[in-house]
């Protein structure tokens, strides 16, 4: 078994990985094997990514034969200690249970048992749609954050790659073994040598590499975490202002403006309408603008076998105030007759977030809340209000 390492530049991450826990707790790691299945395939090869002794590192385990297997699971193992957070890409699909069928198959300890794990494409999914990407593969985001790669490989074509480096490996110690048995130097036996140890060279130079570039690029994918972290880390709270609009007809309109300051900058810009509803992000400064409805809405009452409606005053009123009211004037109300109407400036929500609820219909998806003057003055109510807007404009809803 070989141990490579070689240094990692800082310039790579422009995440603030802080907020993932201490640099030295972190641990990425991306496997190759031979195959889907444990049981059937070979794992060859074990990428890390660590801070060790002040710097980030590669370091890859790589078996030169199959029965290496266990020693580079004991590499690993050991490797693992100190660490508290593991991370990967899909590895939450096929690194770490392919791992673990691997101890277990060789009677050993899963080392990453009780580490946290964070899997950067589970992380990304919900934004799929979003980033406008066609599918999720690390190649894929990788080439939506215009990181290239040297290596020209995949995993599937990396299979024969290996089988070939092990056959040339093999043929290579044999080769070394009769020349170190031989009394003289032979130069065609040399030169077979030669050719043979750089067949070697250039094969595990190929699967090395495609390792290594997929430790980079998981590495430097680490920004995609900013859009899951707009819901998930704490933003600030900068700026909260009106904006009026009059358009061609003479109509007004207004909206709500509260600008935030995420935690960690965003590696594109991002645009989003929703439902008239704006999101806009640059870097880590967010802008949400959401139209304000002025005008009547209407209050449901849920018990609406209680109330009669008075068509007249197009309103409900409960039974036991109704009773004067002559019968020609009321009639029983329905769950869509049953409510009360109230004029005011009105914001919408999409999930039940701020009581009492106001509708522009019963079937109407959207709800509403008055935008009091109470609520105007609470920072605390309009960031609550910010966060549930931000939801609902960074994920897919069904209704």
């Amino acid at each position: 078994m070989k141990t490579i390492t070689k240094p990692l530049s800082d310039s790579l991450l422009t995440y603030p990985v802080e907020l993932l826990g201490n640099k030295e707790d972190l641990l990425f790691v991306d496997i190759e094997t031979t195959g889907f299945a444990a049981r059937s395939s070979q794992l060859y090869l074990i990428g890390c990514v660590s801070f060790e002794d002040g710097h980030w590192t590669i370091t890859q385990f790589f078996a030169q034969s199959p029965n290496q297997e266990k020693e580079l699971l004991l590499a690993f193992f050991h490797f693992c200690r100190g660490k508290k957070t593991l991370l990967h890409y899909n590895g939450n699909n096929f690194d770490l249970p392919y791992l673990k069928q691997k101890y277990h198959s060789h009677g050993m300890e899963v080392p990453f048992r009780d580490m946290d794990g964070i899997d950067l494409y589970k992380r990304v999914m919900p934004y799929k749609q979003l980033l406008g990407v066609e599918n999720l593969k690390q190649k894929t985001m990788e080439q939506f954050l215009s990181i290239t790669r040297t290596d020209t490989y995949d995993g599937g074509q990396l299979i024969n790659i290996y089988r070939d480096y092990v056959s040339q490996n093999a043929l290579y110690e044999k080769q070394v073994m009769l020349q170190n048995a031989s009394e003289e130097t032979d130069a065609t036996h040399e030169a077979a040598l030669q050719k043979t140890l750089q067949s070697v060279k250039a094969l595990e130079k190929i699967l090395l590499l495609h390792n290594a570039d997929d430790m980079t690029g998981m590495f430097r994918l680490l920004p995609l975490l900013a859009y899951s972290d707009l819901l998930l880390q704490p933003s600030k709270l900068t700026k909260i202002s009106a904006k009026k609009v009059t358009t061609p007809t003479g109509e007004v309109r207004q909206s709500l403006l509260i600008r935030l300051r995420v935690s960690s900058p965003l590696p594109k810009d991002l645009q989003v309408n929703k439902k008239g509803a704006r999101l806009s992000v640059e870097k880590n400064e967010a802008l949400l603008e959401i139209p304000l409805l002025s005008g009547e809405l209407k209050y449901f009452y849920s018990n609406y076998k209680d109330y009669y409606y008075l068509p007249a005053e197009d309103t409900a009123m409960h039974k036991s105030v109704a009773t004067f009211v002559s019968p020609e004037h009321r009639t029983q109300a329905t769950a869509a007759t049953c409510y009360t109407r109230k004029e005011g400036t009105y914001l919408p929500q999409w999930d039940l977030l701020f009581e009492p609820v106001f509708r522009t219909s019963l079937d109407d998806p959207t709800l509403y809340f008055e935008l009091t003057d109470e609520l105007k003055h609470s920072p605390e109510q309009l960031y609550e209000y910010a966060l549930h807007i931000l939801d609902f404009m960074m994920h897919e809803r069904k209704r």
